[in-house]
């Protein structure tokens, strides 16, 4: 199998947040006056920062052939889509703005982080078809990485693509059931399967059974009554976080 590393030819946000539920009002605030009038999301200059990085990125598509599984990692995740020949690759991105609009052309457009952000939030997502440019957005390429781990379970290339296709459309996304690893793997390998999502499960069961974490959650919310007062929403938090994560260790 083909497991190529392609890098392009040619990062960094820290945005700090006081109280996370201001910037989600923020946020939300800002999508109402978009819609006011008559601007959708992916449009402004987060758009234009897209194409010109596109620019800035060459991938030799002669190393991919139909049905190859292309991953490109990110800081915190890896973002998978299905070769289907031509320049296309099939991935599965959550997106709100189908919903919003019917028009094509927006909804065409590289997905924005705004776009991405409410997608998950609605629990929205689409199996799009883009170039390998907007696929990987200036990541390196992995190819066939994970036929390793599956040996005899990989499917006809004709297969891998046929499937690929009739999935294309808006369907339900799921962080922990259906993403872009499970949209891959089901295309594949037949089984729909997310080895990041087992290993994200896998951390989390650590830190529950970790007897420390109880004693770090009470703190914080000692330091959080402190902080903001005696309230019930700073109160009950306090007990209740502990006891669970007590009784789950």
């Amino acid at each position: 199998m083909n497991q190529e590393q392609l890098q392009p030819q040619n990062k960094n946000k820290i945005s700090t947040m006081k109280n996370p539920m201001y910037e989600i009002a923020s946020l939300l605030l800002e999508k109402f006056l978009l819609l006011a009038n008559f601007k959708l999301l992916g449009v402004g200059s987060g758009a234009e920062e897209e194409e010109k990085k596109k620019r800035c990125c060459y991938y030799d598509t002669t190393y991919f052939k139909p049905g190859d599984l292309l991953e490109v990692p990110r800081t915190l995740f890896i973002h998978f889509g299905i070769y289907l020949g031509d320049n296309r690759v099939a991935h599965l991105m959550p997106d709100i703005l189908p919903a919003l609009t019917n028009d094509q052309k927006q909804i065409q457009k590289v997905v924005t982080n705004k776009r991405l952000i409410f997608g998950v939030i609605t629990k929205m997502a689409r199996i799009r078809v883009d170039t390998v440019e907007d696929f990987a957005y200036g990541g390196s390429i992995l190819v066939n990485h994970m036929d390793k781990l599956f040996k005899n379970n990989v499917l006809r290339d004709e297969e891998v693509v046929c499937r690929a296709e009739k999935l294309v459309g808006a369907t339900e996304y799921s962080l922990l059931w259906n993403n872009c690893e499970h949209f891959v793997t089901f295309c594949r390998y037949g089984s729909p399967v997310s080895f990041q999502t087992e290993k994200f499960c896998e951390t989390v069961k650590m830190i529950i059974r970790d007897q420390r974490s109880v004693l770090a959650s009470a703190l914080l919310g000692l330091v959080s009554i402190l902080c903001l007062g005696l309230a019930p929403s700073t109160t009950l938090p306090t007990i209740i976080i502990p006891f669970i994560l007590w009784m789950a260790g």
